[in-house]
């Protein structure tokens, strides 16, 4: 008996780990109790002046419903009753199938329920001397009420009364006109088996999984979703974000969303807009090396020392304009255009007193009065001035005629003592002929008085020429007088820097 005790209890724990009642649909019970009569003898339901007679059965249950069990009951044991002058005791051995009512539902802890059915008796006498003979009859109804205690996920303490009534009479070894009547007083542990059904194999029963396609491997919860601990709607196994702070806003794979795409998401960006490819800080704004309120991306002059004004390029302020920015310009008011030294104040290459941006000849020293440029000689004036009408020509040729060699001469002297000079030649006619003519002609005598000069020793690099035709005239030519002024050679001297100083008229 104490084996079966061990081995029973042993049952009882190791079926007590499997799912509920609904899941496991079949219930095996092991029961035990005490047999009462009620018959011809004497009524012995609910009375304790009577020998106690025990039974023990075994039980298998369908869960039909969450409402509805079909149960199968087998009992053996004894039974009997001792009256004033009869007596009997009788082996009894009973089989029913009942249907079974759940007053509540399969998932609570205590369970109440009522049942009916029928089923087979047998019986078979225990006192010497009586007739040893087994009786046969039908239990019609079978029925009671009982009380399920669940003390595990499948394992269940069973409370049960059940009454049977037999169809016929004598079982007491007295034939009367009424029908012997049985109570089963019964005490027992029952036990749920079978598959669940799980058709995602996550471990929770599909009648409660709420996400009945979850893939095969991943974890779940209670209600068989796939978990997600950061609980930012994307589960565990597809977020690539696990930790996600509550309440923030994700993308597909579960990562904070950073719109801008800088690396920093949008929850911590306090510079939500950053041009994409745009290099930022940890908040989320661009770089600004220097410090200068233009972020890097925009920043032509991203190393400005700190404290420095700047302009929308982020480049040092620099009103005047003249390439030195204001805080290193020694002389911020610079008139736009002028050149400068490196602290922004106007230069004066040849230190003749005249800054370069006013200075004709930058590179030779001048006279204010001449912009700069070197006074000429009293002798360079009138001899150019003689050059004027000196010079002849062959009419309507470029030949220059023998009388004019003495100046052209006394050009070549100045030339020669003032290596500074480049000389510019100027042809001009009347407007006597067409103006086309009077273009090539007016080239040409230019043209003639250079090559002049050039054969006497003087560089070809110091001169140059040009003809103007008739189109710069400085007298009247309706007159002869004013025809003979306009038929001319001009001389100038240009230095250096490519100005001309012009011959006093």
């Amino acid at each position: 008996m104490k084996k079966l005790l061990l081995i029973f209890v042993g049952l009882a724990f190791a079926l007590s780990i499997n799912a509920q009642t609904a899941d496991k649909r079949w219930n095996l019970g092991l029961h035990g109790g005490a047999i009462q009569y009620n018959g011809d003898l004497g009524n012995d339901f609910y009375k304790t002046n009577q020998a106690f007679y025990g039974f023990g059965g075994l039980s298998l249950t369908r869960l039909v419903g969450n409402r509805l069990d079909i149960s199968l009951l087998m009992t053996k044991g004894e039974i009997g009753y001792i009256g004033e002058t009869n007596r009997f005791r009788q082996q009894i051995t009973t089989g029913t199938i009942n249907f079974r009512l759940n007053l509540i539902g399969a998932d609570y802890l205590f369970r109440p329920y009522v049942f009916a059915g029928g089923g087979i008796m047998m019986f078979s006498n225990l006192l010497e001397g009586e007739n040893n003979v087994e009786k046969f009859d039908f239990a019609a109804p079978s029925f009671g009420a009982g009380l399920n205690l669940r003390m595990g996920k499948a394992v269940i303490l069973n409370l049960q009364e059940t009454f049977m009534y037999s169809t016929s009479d004598g079982k007491d070894n007295v034939v009367k006109n009424s029908n012997d009547f049985f109570l089963l007083h019964s005490v027992g542990l029952t036990f749920n088996f079978g598959q669940k059904k799980d058709a995602d194999g996550d471990g929770v029963a599909d009648r409660l999984d709420k996400c009945p396609d979850t893939p095969v491997g991943v974890l779940v919860d209670a209600a068989g979703c796939p978990l997600d601990a950061d609980g930012d709607g994307v589960p565990d196994y597809l977020d690539k974000c696990a930790n996600t702070p509550p309440n923030i806003q994700v993308d597909a794979m579960g990562c904070p969303l950073d719109e801008d795409k800088d690396g920093v998401p949008d929850y911590l960006d306090k510079c939500p807009k950053t041009p994409i490819g745009v290099a930022v800080d940890a908040d989320g704004c661009p770089l600004d090396t220097d410090k200068d309120g233009v972020p890097d991306h925009l920043d032509k002059c991203p190393n400005t020392p700190s404290g420095v004004q700047v302009d929308v390029n982020g480049c040092p302020l620099d009103e005047d304009k003249d390439g030195v920015p204001d805080y290193l310009d020694k002389c911020p008011q610079t008139p736009i255009g002028a050149t400068v030294d490196e602290f922004g104040c106007t230069l004066d290459t040849d230190g003749d007193g005249i800054p370069d941006y006013l200075d004709k000849c930058p590179t030779v020293a001048g006279t204010k009065e001449n912009d700069g440029c070197p006074e000429l000689t009293k002798e360079v004036k009138t001899l150019f001035q003689k050059a004027l009408q000196g010079i002849k020509f062959d009419t309507g040729k470029s030949t220059i005629k023998p009388v004019s060699f003495q100046i052209l001469d006394a050009v070549v002297k100045v030339m020669i003592e003032n290596p500074n000079y480049k000389l510019i030649i100027g042809g001009h006619t009347d407007n006597v002929g067409g103006e086309a003519m009077n273009m090539t002609l007016s080239k040409n005598r230019a043209e003639a008085v250079s090559v002049y000069l050039i054969s006497k020793g003087i560089s070809p690099t110091r001169i140059s020429s040009e003809g103007f035709g008739l189109t710069k005239p400085v007298d009247d030519n309706s007159t002869a007088a004013g025809r003979t002024r306009n038929r001319r050679v001009e001389l100038s001297v240009e230095f250096t820097e490519k100005v001309i100083v012009p011959v006093e008229k």
